[in-house]
């Protein structure tokens, strides 16, 4: 049993099928199915369970395939180490990034560390909070830039000041003209356009101060609250470093102030998996 055979063999369970596992390897049918049968044999057990239409994995061959999976991560892992060690502090460092923290981002060390190593070139992926989690999990991102509240389980958090949040709305919506704050309790009975992430924090926080929150639009992006606010169609709740990220040219913005209600950019990482060079570098620059 080899590297070879185990990469074969995730195939084939991830695919169901010899035939769409082969044009996933590029490679015939006939060494594939030969392949997966010297497998078979040398462990002694069958792996699967051959349908007319697809395969399915037996007891042994669900085994075979977690631990597969995890030789094959600790073999890419060291292969990433060694070539990170040749390269130094070069390469490309793969960031996960909420799109609320766009701006926070490029102020929290970004163009810091570009100027001390600017041999690191860059990949982002943009998503929400719980995609981004799932994008460490999965090794596609070596670094995540998310957005409390979140629950950080087994990863290193390295968490940015707290930010307030901010109501958005047109001119016509101003209930205090001239004023840079608002209280949060002059939001009851308005029409609030908030972001999922922030349900249950803005519901919370409204609450306790006595009163239930009139949602009247909720969505999975803080632009589309800036949106729907710059149209006139409500009062938008977004983090305050958020503003600038989408339309705004008719909004008027006012400072919540509530102590509850505030969230904090933090940087997150896989502590079980390798963290390279210019990811190490990066949290450190990161605050």
């Amino acid at each position: 049993m080899d590297i070879r055979q185990l990469r074969y063999f995730l195939t084939i369970a991830e695919e169901g099928q010899i035939s769409a596992a082969a044009r996933k390897l590029r490679m015939a049918q006939p060494p594939l199915s030969q392949q997966l049968k010297q497998l078979e044999e040398e462990l002694g057990a069958r792996l699967v369970d051959r349908g007319p239409r697809s395969l399915q994995l037996t007891e042994a061959g669900a085994i075979l395939r977690n631990r597969a999976e995890e030789i094959l991560e600790l073999t890419d892992a060291a292969a990433r180490e060694i070539r990170d060690l040749a390269k130094g502090m070069n390469g490309t460092l793969t960031i996960g990034t909420v799109s609320s923290s766009g701006e926070a981002l490029l102020k929290r060390g970004l163009a810091e560390f570009h100027r001390a190593y600017p041999g690191v070139s860059f990949e982002i992926r943009e998503g929400n909070t719980f995609s981004i989690i799932e994008m460490l999990g999965k090794g596609l991102v070596e670094v995540g830039i998310v957005r409390t509240p979140f629950n950080p389980g087994n990863l290193g958090c390295k968490y940015a000041s707290p930010e307030p949040m901010i109501a958005v709305m047109t001119a016509e919506l101003d209930w205090s003209p001239g004023s840079p704050h608002a209280e949060l309790k002059e939001l009851a009975g308005k029409p609030l356009i908030i972001y999922y992430r922030f349900e249950s924090l803005i519901r919370e926080s409204c609450q306790a101060h006595g009163f239930e929150p009139a949602f009247f639009c909720r969505n999975d992006d803080a632009r589309t609250t800036l949106q729907w606010a710059n149209e006139g169609l409500g009062i938008g709740i977004v983090p305050r470093s958020a503003f600038g990220l989408g339309s705004n040219r008719n909004l008027l913005h006012k400072e919540i102030r509530c102590p509850e209600l505030t969230t904090s950019v933090a940087a997150i990482w896989n502590k079980d998996k390798y963290l390279s060079s210019p990811a190490a570098r990066f949290l450190e620059l990161f605050h």
